[in-house]
């Protein structure tokens, strides 16, 4: 009898939930956008991009340098991570994943959002910047199968206790019939790194 009323008052008046949890959507100044095109054509920029591409296909041979590119592989998503490390400090680090999305509108995607979310774990606070890009669907005939480019794209920024972890960005494809077969993942990277 006593677990029946501890499970009543448990739904009466439930355990408050100490943890953080929020999201929010944010935008770029056009000032930051153009901060982030800048760099993204500077020498250190190019250096810093060229680093993860060589780094991405020497993971591909089974070697790793640094900073660590670690390969995410499944038969509908596919992509990569960059562990935060020399020589990206914070600041470069936030300015790659900005570049990233920047590559992805030229390769005529449609940014769908832009959003931060927090998270406590484990007493440390979680932040997941995110972009998520889209193929253009405006100009689909819908007579034929609708080009999926490459797929939808998300790539990330985390950071624990405001200390940047890792950026990710994975290629997702649709399995529907509606739409053509995805261009090959191989393809995207070149395309990406492209300068």
């Amino acid at each position: 009898m006593a677990s029946f009323i501890d499970d009543l008052l448990g739904k009466l008046f439930p355990k408050k939930s100490t943890s953080i949890k929020h999201k929010e959507n944010f935008t770029q100044t056009e000032e930051a956008i153009a901060d982030v095109t800048a760099w993204a054509q500077s020498t250190e920029g190019k250096n810093l991009l060229n680093l993860v591409k060589k780094n991405y296909h020497f993971k591909t041979s089974g070697m790793n340098a640094s900073p660590e590119v670690h390969i995410l592989k499944s038969p509908y998503a596919n992509g990569f991570a960059v562990s935060f490390d020399r020589p990206f400090d914070a600041k470069s680090f936030s300015k790659l994943f900005f570049a990233f999305g920047q590559r992805m509108l030229d390769l005529g995607y449609q940014k769908i959002s832009l959003d931060r979310k927090f998270e406590e774990i484990n007493e440390a606070v979680k932040t997941t910047e995110k972009q998520y890009f889209k193929p253009p669907l405006s100009n689909a005939d819908f007579n034929e199968k609708i080009d999926q480019l490459f797929g939808n794209v998300s790539i990330e920024k985390i950071s624990v206790n405001d200390q940047p972890s890792y950026l990710k960005v994975l290629v997702m494809v649709y399995s529907d019939s509606l739409y053509k077969d995805a261009r090959p993942f191989e393809d995207f990277m070149d395309d990406l790194f492209e300068n």
